[in-house]
């Protein structure tokens, strides 16, 4: 079973920067293919971020956040980043971390679907002000 626990939320002014974190815990031996980031703002549908498919270190990300947003993987440690530059009031919402351990969730990652992620971290609250 895979323990995802995200970190770095926060507050913080229009144009700011926040990096969020997220450590997996993972069976041994085991391996994760894809990992994301995924936001809920209230009262609207979640929505993807950014992905990453670990195998080729490709990223897909939300056209609302190009350019701004940067997902990484620590190669060493596993951990999960999003730099967040630029933020804007509507970057404003709940974010999550996902993975999964299916090769499969490559088409999951590249259509930015999150119902093709298995395992959610409880999520760290981002709030951006004007």
């Amino acid at each position: 079973q895979v323990q995802l626990v995200e970190s770095g939320g926060g507050s913080v002014q229009a144009g700011g920067s926040l990096r969020l974190s997220c450590e997996a815990s993972l069976p041994i031996a085991s391996t994760l293919y894809c990992m994301g980031w995924f936001r809920q703002a209230p009262g609207k549908e979640r929505e993807a971020v950014a992905t990453f498919y670990t195998v080729a270190r490709t990223q897909y990300y939300a056209d609302s956040v190009q350019g701004r947003f940067t997902i990484s993987r620590d190669i060493v440690t596993k951990t999960l980043f999003l730099q967040m530059n630029s933020l804007k009031p509507e970057d404003t919402g709940m974010y999550f971390c996902a993975a999964d351990m299916t090769i499969s969730c490559l088409q999951a990652a590249v259509a930015l679907r999150g119902s093709g992620f298995s395992s959610w971290g409880q999520g760290t609250q981002v709030s951006v002000s004007s």
